[in-house]
Parts: structure tokens; sequence; C-alpha cells
């Protein structure tokens, strides 16, 4: 009698077992949980791209100052040269205006156009 009682108890606490894996793995297949199991795999891939992404952006941006350092050295960019002295130069001359000619004295051109029209 105990043997019939085990293998009942057995059998039973199988049928419950595989009843249990069962509901869980349809529960899983349902559209519902497989939509939202996505959209979790996917905000975690997008996390994991984003934090690459930073990454590569600083260390391209390290990368990018430590070269324009060598090559501000190389080309000599990076001294401290003494500046010329600046200069002063008339890009186009008025001629509507008196011009100086030394000293303190201006003299003006003899023909105005604009006093013709």
């Amino acid at each position: 009698m105990f043997r019939r009682t085990f293998w009942f108890t057995t059998g039973v606490a199988a049928g419950v077992w595989a009843t249990t894996k069962v509901n869980r793995k349809l529960k899983q297949l349902t559209p519902e949980s497989l939509a939202r199991t996505a959209g979790n795999k996917a905000i975690e891939a997008g996390h994991r791209i984003k934090d690459r992404a930073v990454g590569f952006a600083l260390d391209v941006r390290d990368n990018m100052a430590v070269r324009e350092a060598e090559l501000g050295d190389a080309l000599g960019i990076n001294e401290n040269p003494e500046l010329p002295a600046p200069r002063r130069h008339i890009a186009i001359e008025n001629r509507n205006y008196p011009k100086y000619v030394g000293g303190s004295t201006y003299q003006t051109h003899p023909y105005n156009r604009n006093e013709d029209h």
C-alpha cells in the first residue's frame, strides 16, 4: 500500500511540476510578453550603444587635442613669438576729404566731382 501511495504522490508532484512549467512557458509566449521582452532588450541594447558612442566621442576628443598639440609644436604655433609693431595702411584713399600733407597743413584736391551736379 505504501508503494502505491508513493508512486501516486510522485505522479501528482510530477504532474503539478509539469503543468506549472507549461503554464509559465505559455505565458512567456503570449504576444504581450514577447513584445515586452523585445522592448526591454531593445532598450538595453540602446543603452549599450549610447555608452559606447559616448566613450568613442570622448576618446576622439582627447586624441584630437593631443594631435593638435603635436601639430602646433611641429609648426611652431604654440611658441610665443614677438609680434611685429602694428602698421597702418590706407586701403582706399577717400578723395572727398582733405589729405594730410605734413605738420598741421591740409591740402584739398583741386577738382571735386560732386560739385558739378
